[in-house]
Order: structure tokens, then sequence, then C-alpha cells
């Protein structure tokens, strides 16, 4: 008998549904079932792929209410979060490759710069099955943008959600069968994560994964050891850095939006801050004000800024991470606690005199905290940004672009944001990467599409096809130096030798062609 998932409301703790957890056997099933669906898949066409990812995007788009009240109801972001953050990248996600997936998967022409005689190019095909693992925080946009790549690209895809969130998922599958997608192209499959462990060992052919640092550390050693390509994104601990030149007002703005949109539940959140010592002061005024003013709970309700966290487990590592700061000598402007009632609500927290040492600035929080710390030399400040394992995203705030851009390119993350904070997951043309055990591969972005199909490389001739060679047998030191020279001439600094490797070619030649003439 088939176990079941039991999936809650994270705002009320209310039973929301149950969900039968596939085993392996069933996992298996599927990942047959795909792989020979994928076969006609690929054969139709990118125009007929391109069409249904179209009635897709328009399927989402006329139940976006439903999938955005599933979406708040089961993770517990708000309503407009689910949309901005959830819905909307989906279908600009799945309008932009639509439209351009026919010019980025064209056979790419390589330039030969030596054998004009030749020419090579690089066809792009489909990898097969592409299993993705998908995670709570967020639990459309995540999966459906790999989802809609991998499809576009001519692949079959294996889903398998967070079981904190297989409804969504599931809801995502339904809205592709209502789009005219083959049942079998798609397969959600609900299950602990062992079982999609195991799946990589029974030969996916690619994986994209996102979620914690060690069980990232687990899936690249899986796949590792069966030579599977993977795009991993895994945990951040992204910094802030405001220069003395910044605008407070968004400096402010942008924080607070940063560090407690979905409840800081968001790789890319910010988690740490580093404000010169002349803003400081200011900044932290204006940051409390705004946090202070935020309205958490039900995240369904006109007017919330914040819902509650989805994870038990996560909110008991964020209350003990403050409470960790707070008896070493930090503290705590506004919020600080657990908000008494139903639901996993924590209240959004700022915190001022803490240090570098603090699990809350070395540790990923992944919640609604913002440690604000001051620093007097940018050289040290950035230092301080780069002193984690972590490298996804980063942020610099100053009215000077140039200076801000300086900054920008010292910061060890896999992208950095000038004056703003979290959207370019949302933009499809931008590659989404980390650095250091933040992952590897990238997902999104015309290389991203490229990176789920297998590069072929076809070389052919231009000119008519020549009987003879001179890299072929029987090789004489006639040939030897011929070929000497003509290195000499075309890649030799210095023009004394380039001269002399002409010569040797001439003189090599003339001797090659007397030899085939006497013979």
């Amino acid at each position: 008998m088939s176990e079941l998932i039991v999936v809650r409301n994270p705002a009320t703790n209310e039973e929301l549904g149950r969900v039968e957890s596939v085993d392996f056997s069933q996992a298996k099933e599927a990942l047959r079932a795909v792989r020979q669906a994928q076969i006609g898949w690929q054969a139709a066409g990118l125009e007929h792929r391109c069409s249904v990812i179209r009635r897709f995007r328009d399927v989402l788009l006329d139940r976006a209410d439903e999938v955005c009240e599933l979406l708040s109801k089961e993770n517990g972001k708000v309503l407009q979060e689910s949309l901005q953050m959830e819905v909307f990248p989906i279908t600009d996600l799945a309008s932009y490759f639509a439209d351009h997936a026919e010019e980025i998967l064209a056979p790419r022409k390589i330039n030969l710069h030596l054998l004009k005689h030749r020419r090579s190019t690089i066809d792009y095909r489909p990898r097969g099955v592409v299993l993705v693992i998908s995670p709570w925080n967020f639990p459309f946009s995540i999966p459906f943008g790999e989802t809609v790549m991998a499809l576009l690209a001519g692949n079959g895809v294996l889903l398998k959600p967070a079981s904190l969130t297989p409804l969504i998922a599931l809801k995502g599958q339904e809205l592709f069968r209502e789009a005219g997608l083959d049942e079998d192209l798609l397969r959600v499959i609900p299950c602990p994560g062992q079982i999609a462990s195991r799946l990589i060992d029974e030969g996916v052919d690619y994986v994209n994964f996102t979620g914690s640092t060690d069980v990232g550390l687990r899936v690249a050693e899986l796949c590792g050891r069966n030579l599977t390509p993977c795009s991993l994104e895994l945990g951040g601990k992204d910094p802030a850095i405001v220069l003395p030149d910044a605008d407070v007002d968004v400096v402010c703005g942008s924080l607070v939006w940063g560090a407690f949109a979905n409840a800081g539940q968001v790789c890319a959140s910010i988690e740490r801050a580093y404000v010169h010592e002349s803003l400081y002061d200011s900044v932290v005024q204006g940051v409390v004000q705004k946090t202070s003013a935020l309205k958490v709970g039900n995240p369904l309700l006109d007017g919330t800024d914040m819902g509650p966290m989805t994870d038990a487990g996560q909110l008991r590592v964020v209350e003990n991470q403050v409470a960790q700061a707070v008896e070493r000598g930090a503290k705590v402007l506004t919020g600080g606690r657990r908000v008494d009632g139903p639901g996993q609500f924590f209240e959004p927290t700022v915190l001022v005199d803490v240090d570098d040492q603090m699990d809350v600035v070395r540790q990923e929080t992944f919640g609604p905290t913002l440690p604000i710390m001051r620093y007097s030399d940018l050289d040290d400040a950035i230092a301080r940004a780069n002193n984690s394992p972590y490298g996804l995203n980063a942020y610099v705030y100053s009215r000077d672009k140039e200076a801000a851009r300086q900054v920008a390119q010292r910061l060890e993350a896999g992208t950095v944001m000038v004056n703003e904070t979290l959207f370019t997951h949302a933009c499809p043309e931008t590659p989404w990467s980390g650095v250091k055990k933040s992952g590897i591969g990238r997902v999104h972005s015309d290389d991203g599409l490229r990176d789920l199909c297998i590069p072929y490389h076809i070389n052919e001739e231009v000119l008519p096809t020549m009987k003879w060679s001179p890299f072929w047998q029987p090789y004489s030191h006639a040939m030897y130096r011929s070929l000497l020279g003509a290195a000499r001439l075309l890649t030799h600094s210095a023009l004394a030798t380039r001269a002399g490797g002409a010569l040797s070619l001439v003189e090599a030649v003339y001797q090659l062609v007397k030899g085939r003439k006497d013979a």
C-alpha cells in the first residue's frame, strides 16, 4: 500500500490534502514511460513543441487565480508574491523561449581559422530524460521553469517535488495535460528523496537539483559516479554592501524586500548587510521603520506583507540563530520572536551589534532576519562579504554606477545586482548559477537551454574531397620540415623566425613535390 504525504497549510496547520507517494517500482515505470514518450516528442520538431508550451502559458494565465491561491495555501507566500514570483516568471519564460528557441538551438557554425577547406558545426540534440528535483520555497517557478526549458529542448521530464509542496506540482502537471502535452512526457513523482537518488543510478540523462548544499553534494556524488550531467543550485548567504554615496531610501526599501520577501525563504535573500559608517544610523533607522510596518499574517488576506514559514524545522533554525546572536551580544531592534497562535510565523527581524562569527551571519538562515553591520574600509567590507563558503548572489548600493561596478567585479557571487535585489531569477535571459558551495551549472539563459541538449560536433569539407592529405602516411622528414616551417610562419612572435619558417616551408614543399614527380 502506498504511503500518503499529508500536506498542511503553514498559516493554519489545517490539512490541505493527501498525496500518494510513489515507490521505487512506480518511479522506474515512470522513467520508462517518459523515455519512450520522449522519442516521439523529439521527432515532432521544435515548432510543435513551441506551440504546446504557448498553450501551457495560456492555460496558466487563464487559471492564474486558482494557481496563486493554491501556492499561497500550500507554501505560505503572500498572494501577490505567488503571482509575481511564481506564476508571472513562468508565463514570461515560456513566451521568451518559445519565441527564441529556434534561434538559440539552431546549428552553430564554427569558423576554422586555418583549415579553410573544411567547416565545423555544432548541432544541439535533446539529452533524453531530465530529472528535476525541486524545493519547497518556490515550488512552481523553479521546477516548471526547468520543465518548460527541458521540454522545448526535446526532453521528457520526471519531476520530484518537495514533500511539503506536492500539490502545486501536480497542479502544474494538470495544466500541461490541459495544454495537450502527452501525459507521459511530464510525470510528477511525489516520493522520498532516496527514490530520486536511486533514479540517478537507473540512468536519467540530466539532473536539475535545487536545495540544500548538504543534499546537493550527495546528488553531485551520484551524478559523478554515473557521469550524469547536472546543475545544482544550492545554499546562499548573500551579502549587501552599501557605499557611502548610496540613496538611503533606495537602500532601505530594497534591503527590506530583499530580506523579508517570501518570509526570507529565498536562496538570494539578503542575509547580511554591510553599511558604510556614514550611512549606518540612517539606514538602520529606515530599515527598522519599514520592517516594523510589515503586516504578518494569512497570506491570502489583502494587505498582508509576509506570510508564514513553510518548514517548521527551518523556523527552529531561525529561532536558534537569533537566540544565539542575542546571547552573544546582538540587539534585536524589531521582531525576533515566533508569533503566538496557529501557523508557522516568525516576525521579520532586524539585528545590530552582530559580528561575523555568529551563526546568523555565517550560516544560511533561510528565514526573515536581517543582520546589519557597519564598516569604514571598503576593502574590508568586500573581504568580509567574500568570507563565506557560499556565492550565489550579492548586492551593491551606490549612486556611482562605475564605483558599484568595480565593487561588483570583486564579489565572489554568481550574480551581483546594483541598487536592487532578488528578481534576476525571473529574467529568462539571465543565467542563474552559483560559485563555491552555492552550486554548479546554470539554469535559465540561452546557454541554459543549450545545456539541456547534447552538443554534437560535425566537421565536413567545403571544397571537393581531396585524394591526398599532408597529415596521412607515409610520413617523411620533408613533410616534418614543411609542417614545422608552416607552424613557425603562422604562429611565432619573431619576424625573423617567421621568415625562416616561410623559407623552410617553400623548400620542403619543393622537395615533396619533386619526390612525388620522381615517384
